[in-house]
């Protein structure tokens, strides 16, 4: 099996460079620099089509100069081309793949492992002469008004990208397209393609900020309209801008990183205001971002407020009709005790027994009909007192 070609230096008119930007104070002892041995890959994974591949390509000052069906033809076809990059796009790979591409590209294990697991927070390292980027990707979904998010791994090396991605979004195919049709853009070599990859994310981002308003538009009239489900969409709503602003945030400080390389490490000119622009962007996605989630904490207070208000509105409306009730049990209460006094006289002086007091008595009519005139009149007044009529 032929050896590995050496790896080219960077040279001065920056037709070839290499990521040597750490984020680290100091960088790691790097593993090979001048050549890549030939390592055998397993068989299963290298000389088979891989299910992961979404495409692989080969490029020769810009122009594709070959597409592998393969990781095996790739790596073959990298060897003949002494000046070639490869660019492989995986989805979902298995993990035979990812250890052939360890193998074939001096990939670091903690690297790759972040690569396997996912579930990572975007980040930027530099283990050797290999730069390790994770990005998180996002896009707004119209029909259920939310925001899906997506992570994808970048691995840049002297003569080589591989992107792995986790989930559905970012699709890279426009960025491999836009690349080939700016051939004197992409042969400025891998950086170049993980610029167009950082500016395929970052504009992935618009869109979702213009969704976001439009949902905190809405959310707004119904706070107050009083739309009752108004809460849950606000809550779920704001867990999706602390996604946003971890996908954000972080972009910052990786970009202003790149930045801060470009006169030490020699980046083309060119490269250095495409980066500056992305850099531009992404710090205003992030104010943006951090900016809604201010504005819906406000809406929920100001929700929150509403609803109290709304509920002491309805808990003083009850309050006041349970004091017309009481009002109206008073009266009824007062007419009932009135009314039964007479019944409990006539009641009395009607139980027919022949050995009763007063049975004979000439003035017991009278004094039947007087007692209840009193008990009545004696009662009216008590409770008119009482403010019971």
């Amino acid at each position: 099996m032929p050896e590995r070609r050496a790896r080219p230096e960077p040279t001065a008119n920056g037709k070839k460079h290499t990521w040597r930007r750490g984020t680290r104070p100091a960088d790691p002892p790097p593993i090979k620099t001048t050549s890549r041995p030939v390592v055998d890959a397993p068989p299963t994974a290298a000389h088979s089509p891989a299910a992961g591949i979404v495409e692989a390509a080969l490029y020769r000052d810009g122009v594709r100069v070959a597409t592998p069906t393969s990781l095996a033809d790739t790596f073959r076809e990298l060897r003949e081309q002494p000046d070639g990059m490869a660019w492989i796009g995986l989805a979902r790979p298995t993990e035979a793949e990812l250890l052939t591409l360890a193998a074939e590209f001096d990939l670091h294990e903690l690297a790759l492992e972040d690569a396997m697991e996912a579930h990572q927070r975007p980040k930027l390292e530099r283990y050797g002469d290999t730069l390790f980027v994770v990005l998180r990707a996002a896009r707004y979904l119209d029909a259920p008004e939310e925001v899906d998010f997506g992570e994808l791994h970048v691995f840049v090396g002297p003569d080589f990208v591989i992107t792995v991605r986790h989930s559905a979004a970012p699709d890279l195919s426009g960025v491999r397209r836009r690349m080939e049709e700016s051939p004197d853009l992409l042969k400025l070599g891998p950086e170049a393609v993980l610029y167009a990859i950082l500016d395929a994310v970052v504009d992935g981002y618009v869109p979702v900020v213009a969704g976001v308003q439009n949902d905190i538009d809405e959310i707004e009239t119904e706070v107050f309209r009083g739309e009752p489900e108004v809460s849950r969409r606000i809550y779920e709503l704001s867990r999706e801008m602390v996604e946003f602003q971890r996908a954000t945030r972080p972009l910052v400080g990786m970009l202003h990183s790149l930045m801060a390389g470009f006169a030490k490490y020699g980046t083309d000119e060119e490269l250095q205001r495409y980066l500056r622009d992305v850099a531009d962007h992404v710090t205003h996605t992030s104010e943006r971002a951090d900016g809604f989630r201010q504005a819906l904490a406000d809406i929920l207070t100001v929700n929150a407020t509403l609803v109290t208000q709304q509920q002491n509105a309805e808990m003083r409306a009850l309050a006041e009709a349970g004091f017309e009730q009481n009002e109206e049990i008073k009266k009824i209460s007062s007419w009932a005790a009135i009314l039964f006094a007479p019944t409990l006289v006539g009641t009395i002086y009607g139980m027919n027994f022949e050995t009763m007091p007063e049975l004979k008595w000439a003035a017991g009519y009278p004094f039947a009909i007087l007692l209840m005139a009193v008990v009545c009149v004696s009662l009216y007044f008590i409770f008119k007192r009482r403010d019971w009529l």
